[in-house]
């Protein structure tokens, strides 16, 4: 005997017809004979919208059982129950499946089907697609192990509740760099920060919260930079880092992934400086518009990037003194430096107005006019030539320190005893008079 196909009826809400007629004489069969037997009609029908499934009875020895019979895909499927409520129940289900176009969960158990609508209600209730959802609970049990994943979220607002934005590296650089600009932040500054933000942005793209420390020092190290460049470039991500901190990128309280990496160690390296003769040959054949930065670095000290952020009014040449305000200076303290007579007279017949170096290319100047004189430039050479040279006359690593920007240690490690003191007084002695080195007191 086969089981109809379900049928389309025009009512569109779920009913159920039922012909539970008395049964008489099957259950007297004897054993021999035939023992199961399906009634020959349904006993009852339910249906939802178009789709009906039949329920037919089954009567097995002296026990009864009731099936539903419905089609899939052209492949008749079956189920039985012990009893009929049972049965409507399930066939309701199925016929509504069947309505919603929905035959292929019909293969799923009763406890299978009723795991599957309740997983999909807790879905729906968190606003989650139902796959995406397992997905991601699967990805976080694999990362988890043994661990309680309700402790472990738990742990991560603790963390990173504080958490109220989210950027990327190359989002957080552009705000950092315009922030930086808007502040008046000099142009010399800006070029670096940005070049190298911008190496670091195209290589962790993804958000700044999820970069790690050992992401950061795998791009330092693919660089091949000396030591004092790794370490240069470090304090600049350390810079977006700390930026992003304020910015609530990142969680509150919490060291940053720069901020967890150590320096390098730098070698001690021989000091370059020049000697009295050399600078003398290479001020003297400078044009005038190279003299404020030559003349300022030799013999005040001061450091290229600070000198690019330098305006004439912190020149006080009655004073004798040249101030370095706290937003010019690398370490974002004020100092005051004396002016030696030497330098006053390098100064004093200049034009001081507006900026003591208008444009950056004269770094570039400078050293291509050492080249042409046959004069090697070391880095740095004018600003550890002042330090050196100052040290062998006032004997003070404190002093020097206090005027140059920088640690006492520092000073005593690496300047100390690097030239004598009667060269010092000549290299305070070159003078703007006649292209000769002169005997200046009063340095």
């Amino acid at each position: 005997m086969t089981d109809p196909v379900p049928s389309a009826l025009p009512d569109s809400g779920a009913s159920v017809h039922c012909t539970d007629e008395l049964l008489t004489g099957e259950s007297a069969l004897p054993t021999s004979a035939k023992v199961r037997k399906q009634s020959a009609g349904p006993a009852a029908t339910v249906r939802h919208g178009s789709a009906s499934v039949p329920i037919y009875r089954i009567i097995s020895g002296t026990r009864t059982r009731f099936a539903i019979s419905w089609y899939r895909d052209g492949k008749r499927m079956r189920q039985v129950f012990r009893t009929i409520e049972a049965a409507k129940k399930e066939a309701l289900i199925v016929a509504r499946q069947i309505q919603a176009g929905m035959q292929y969960l019909t293969d799923l158990k009763p406890h299978e089907r009723d795991a599957f609508v309740a997983a999909r209600d807790l879905a729906d209730k968190a606003g989650l697609p139902l796959v995406p959802a397992m997905e991601d609970y699967l990805r976080a049990r694999e990362l988890a192990g043994t661990e309680s994943l309700a402790a472990m979220a738990t742990q991560y607002a603790k963390h990173f509740g504080s958490v109220v934005r989210r950027a990327t590296v190359p989002e957080v650089v552009k705000q950092l760099v315009a922030s930086r600009e808007q502040d008046g932040s000099g142009r010399r500054h800006l070029v670096q920060l940005g070049s190298v933000l911008r190496r670091f942005a195209a290589a962790c793209p993804g958000p700044i919260l999820d970069v790690t420390s050992a992401e950061i020092d795998a791009w330092l190290r693919s660089l091949k930079v000396s030591p004092m460049s790794r370490n240069s470039m470090l304090v600049t991500v350390n810079i977006l880092f700390s930026f992003a901190l304020e910015q609530n990128y990142l969680p509150a309280g919490q060291p940053t992934a720069a901020s967890q990496l150590r320096k390098v160690k730098v070698p001690d390296s021989d000091i370059g400086i020049f000697t009295p003769d050399e600078f003398s040959q290479i001020i003297h054949a400078a044009p005038e518009h190279l003299i404020p930065l030559l003349a300022i670095s030799a013999f005040a000290g001061i450091r290229s990037a600070e000198i690019a952020r330098l305006d004439w009014s912190a020149v006080d040449l009655d004073r004798r003194i040249i101030e370095v305000r706290a937003g010019q200076a690398k370490t974002a303290s004020r100092r005051v430096i004396p002016i030696s007579d030497n330098l006053a007279s390098w100064l004093a017949p200049l034009r001081r107005r507006g900026r003591v170096i208008p444009s950056c290319r004269q770094h570039r100047e400078i050293t291509a006019l050492a080249k042409s004189l046959g004069i090697p430039w070391p880095r740095n050479v004018l600003r550890h030539s002042f330090i050196s040279y100052r040290i062998a006359i006032v004997k003070s690593a404190d002093q020097v320190a206090l005027e140059a920007g920088n640690s006492p240690a520092i000073i005593f490690r690496h300047y100390r005893e690097l030239t004598t003191e009667e060269t010092a007084r000549e290299w305070f002695g070159i003078g703007a008079q006649d292209g000769r080195i002169m005997i200046i007191n009063g340095t």
